[in-house]
């Protein structure tokens, strides 16, 4: 039985519904499948999708009714995906609660990662794909599993075992896209510092894969910026800044493109020829 790549996916900000990786998971499965010329891909690669709003959801509908019903405002569509933003970002930030949202929203990554151990092993190679404020939150995951520990909550270390994939040590291959990863560096000293990828640790399991970190980033969205420039530490670790035009004719060139990701050619294709290299490494073909 063939080694298989673990895929985890981070959905972005604005609220999307449970099954908003399927269309994703699709037309990666069906791309994966003729790169390696097989029809059962699951016994290749896995997937699990991270629905973390859910955490959110509730209150940012209440806030999102009270606002709308309180005056009239123009761009409503605009507005609620900016509010939406904006209202996740805030609530995801940690703080001095016992009870906080960072370590919820961390703790449905690591149930998410064990279900992915569960279905592909303990040093399965782990792919992380996330959008938007979802790379903040995998950024942030993986962080604090190898720089900060005492950063991880209660309920994130509750499940979380002592295995090579839930403890990061097999973190491969790393996509972001339409990502704000560059505005959160202003919260650090020198714009911070970013996660290793692949792993530090993960030759010890795969000696002969080869990891990358790509950030894919349309232009005309105004929420995504390349991440090399931001310091050196940034420039060694990610892989390449990829631009790409995300979206179709009604989106492609204004900040919709923020949208629109999980739809472009280019983003599949790139990621794909990933998470195949690596298969082929890991099981030596």
């Amino acid at each position: 039985m063939s080694q298989k790549v673990a895929i985890l996916i981070l959905h972005g900000a604005g609220t999307p519904e449970e099954d908003f990786a399927d269309d994703f998971m699709d037309r990666l499965s069906y791309r994966i499948g003729k790169k390696l010329k097989v029809k059962n891909v699951e016994e290749h690669v896995v997937f699990e999708p991270v629905f973390w709003s859910a955490i959110f959801e509730p209150e940012q509908e209440e806030l999102w009714n009270r606002l709308k019903n309180s005056a009239s405002l123009d761009f409503k569509r605009t507005r609620r995906f900016v509010l939406e933003f904006l209202a996740d970002a805030v609530a995801y930030q940690p703080t001095l609660l016992e009870d906080q949202n960072y370590d919820k929203v961390h703790a449905l990554v690591a149930e998410a990662i064990q279900r992915l151990r569960e279905k592909a092993g303990d040093k399965a190679p782990l792919c992380v794909i996330s959008h938007s404020l979802g790379t903040i939150i995998a950024s942030n995951y993986f962080y604090d599993l190898q720089y900060k520990q005492e950063n991880i909550g209660a309920k994130t270390k509750l499940h979380t075992n002592d295995t090579p994939i839930e403890k990061c040590h097999t973190l491969t291959l790393f996509y972001t896209f339409g990502s704000p990863m560059a505005m959160w560096s202003l919260r650090y000293i020198d714009f911070g510092y970013p996660i290793h990828v692949p792993s530090s640790l993960m030759k010890k399991y795969h000696p002969n894969i080869k990891g990358e970190w790509l950030n894919f980033y349309d232009k005309d969205d105004v929420l995504a910026f390349p991440l090399k420039g931001i310091n050196e530490a940034y420039d060694q670790a990610v892989t390449e800044d990829v631009a790409v035009n995300a979206g179709g004719i009604f989106t492609s060139w204004n900040p919709l493109s923020h949208l629109k990701y999980d739809t472009n050619r280019e983003v599949i294709k790139r990621i794909t020829n990933g998470i195949v290299r690596t298969w082929k490494k890991v099981n030596d073909r």
